[in-house]
């Protein structure tokens, strides 16, 4: 990753609703989504952290709903984290001792080179105790799902299959992004497994 995300980067992509993917609105359905579908899969929830955390929407809504929850939001841009309160990471080479029970990494992997993604999933996984919640564009989401008015262009787009063979290592998928350590200690029903 480079020095592209800036100032300008964080106007664009999540300023106004003309060029930004998701507002706090939407976030706040994905925090609420995340918390109670953990929570029937029989899940708790004392730890989050989130690779790639943006403005801060997801970590905003966890201090207001649920502010027991330790909350560490991370941030590639030097200028993010320091505008918007996130410890400066690289998800490529960062990977902490401590394990969380739901690790977010939205809108991350694509920008990684190939070799970059791989030891980036690796340091999710590894840092996974209970549930990773993963966003990534794949090049079928940019030909025919993303408004490309407000997804950047500059990505790496790659078939779902390169991350799945990847997480699925480690990790069980749920769907919908959700996937679960494979050391973890709940079960699941047969289609509850993506």
């Amino acid at each position: 990753m480079t020095d592209r995300f800036d100032e300008e980067y964080y106007r664009r992509f999540y300023g106004p609703p003309k060029t930004r993917i998701h507002g706090a609105k939407q976030v706040a359905h994905l925090g609420a989504a995340l918390f109670e579908l953990i929570a029937w899969y029989g899940g708790t929830l004392r730890s989050v952290v989130e690779v790639g955390a943006g403005v801060g929407h997801l970590r905003n809504w966890f201090a207001k709903h649920h502010p027991r929850v330790r909350y560490v939001s991370t941030e590639y841009s030097a200028y993010a984290a320091a505008r918007y309160g996130h410890v400066q990471r690289d998800i490529v080479t960062w990977r902490p001792k401590r394990r969380f029970d739901l690790v977010v990494c939205q809108g991350v992997l694509p920008y990684l080179t190939d070799r970059q993604a791989l030891a980036a999933m690796d340091n999710l996984a590894a840092m996974t105790r209970g549930f990773l919640y993963v966003e990534a564009v794949t090049r079928r989401d940019y030909e025919t799902v993303a408004d490309q008015a407000k997804t950047d262009d500059a990505m790496h787009l790659r078939d779902a299959a390169f991350y799945r063979r990847r997480l699925g290592r480690r990790l069980q998928p749920l769907g919908g992004g959700l996937f679960y350590s494979k050391d973890g200690p709940l079960v699941f029903w047969e289609l509850e497994m993506g």
